[in-house]
């Protein structure tokens, strides 16, 4: 197409020549020293035209002369570019084939042309990325020296670009992991922006350091943001969370320490049946009985709307929490059997709760049901057993006490 343009662009200027210069009878006189001399106006025209052409030529050619070693300077600066280039994609490929010799000698390669050449685009990511590969070889050969030393590289490297700042520090909590030193990670993951500390791979991180450094409060909170991040399925989020709650409950040792955790839980673990059943197991271990009866009551005032593995914890725990349970609950108790009486689980609190109000006339038909049933645990049972027998020596009958104690021994 682009021929057929010249073409024609050519044929119309022989057009108008032919049509200015062919009837052109005009001419030109110089005068020089004495000297005349005559040319057509044609003749002229070509010859300035041609001069003109001549004296661009010239211009150009010195040009081009002159800017030879600058050309030159540009022609090794971007073989120097190529080769370095080509260097750091070697390097990756190497690293990622798990050569990690190999990745590292040409990660060196690549900065040793890079130190060369001052037309790489974004020269710090460059060199920020070759220390990066170069860091992750050693880390994997576990040279920890060389790699802490190719990651101060790194960030000096990448300073002065945020996002590019992120991986070095990002790499070295990962790392840190590895190593299982949890006090190094952590520091790594509170060196990052606000935003960058946000995002699920950080948090991942972040949960796991946690729990290596035996912090369960932390890696609760991590866990919740995740789990708001949707990063894991909705059964393993509570799992995961229910699992942290625990451990952090356990670290409490006095009643005082355990209402400072407590405040300190999301309102999402508060509301969780199995939290509050394992925070009223630990009150009761420290001898908070009516603590743990004040946490438990929410729970139990909805427990219709529990599943039944929420129904039993939150049941085992009243009955754990049954020591000093006053008149108030005995409505809430008659709820919850009038609504949930198939429940053994249920069935057994209300009837240990009976029991501890010394109301025997209702406590014996249900702690009868749940010491027979094999839906309630062995230890429950054994309790249960063992209450049906202090019971029977209220009624005076020796001979049914003694029964239900060879039952509760019967379980051991």
């Amino acid at each position: 197409m682009r021929s057929v343009i010249w073409l024609v662009l050519l044929f119309g200027v022989a057009v108008v020549a032919a049509t200015t210069l062919g009837s052109n009878d005009g001419l030109v006189t110089i005068y020089w020293h004495g000297w005349r001399t005559e040319l057509s106006l044609n003749l002229f025209v070509l010859l300035v035209l041609g001069s003109c052409a001549a004296l661009l030529f010239a211009v150009k050619a010195v040009s081009t002369l002159l800017n030879l070693p600058r050309r030159a300077g540009q022609w090794r600066a971007l073989r120097r570019e190529r080769a370095a280039q080509a260097a750091l994609v070697e390097s990756l490929v190497e690293y990622f084939a798990a050569r990690y010799g190999r990745a590292r000698k040409a990660a060196d390669r690549a900065l040793a042309c890079a130190e060369g050449s001052s037309g790489i685009d974004r020269a710090g990511e460059f060199r920020m990325l070759a220390h990066l590969v170069a860091a992750g070889s050693l880390h994997r050969l576990q040279d920890r020296g060389g790699r802490d030393q190719m990651l101060k590289l790194a960030g000096e490297a990448a300073s002065g670009s945020r996002s590019a700042d992120e991986a070095p520090r990002m790499l070295a909590a990962e790392w840190a992991l590895d190593d299982r030193d949890a006090a190094q990670a952590l520091e790594a993951l509170q060196a990052l922006p606000a935003g960058a500390a946000r995002r699920t791979h950080a948090l991942r991180l972040k949960l796991k350091a946690a729990r290596l450094a035996r912090k369960p409060m932390e890696a609760l909170h991590t866990a919740r943001l995740l789990a708001n991040h949707q990063a894991f399925s909705a059964d393993v989020a509570q799992s995961l969370t229910r699992s942290l709650a625990r451990e952090t409950l356990d670290e409490a040792h006095a009643i005082d320490q355990l209402h400072r955790l407590w405040s300190q839980f999301d309102s999402a673990d508060r509301r969780d049946p199995q939290v509050v059943a394992s925070a009223a197991l630990r009150a009761v271990r420290l001898d908070a009985a009516a603590d743990a009866r004040l946490w438990l009551r929410p729970c139990w005032d909805r427990l219709k709307e529990l599943d039944v593995d929420d129904r039993r914890a939150v049941s085992l725990a009243l009955i754990a929490a049954r020591a000093g349970i006053g008149t108030e609950w005995l409505p809430r108790l008659e709820r919850a059997l009038t609504t949930l009486s198939h429940d053994t689980a249920v069935a057994a609190a209300v009837g240990m709760a009976y029991a501890d109000c010394r109301l025997w006339g209702k406590a014996k038909p249900l702690l009868e049901r749940a010491a027979t049933s094999n839906d309630v645990p062995v230890a429950v049972r054994r309790t249960v057993w063992r209450e049906l027998a202090a019971l029977a020596r209220e009624q005076a009958d020796e001979a049914r006490a003694l029964q239900c104690e060879h039952a509760a021994a019967a379980l051991d």
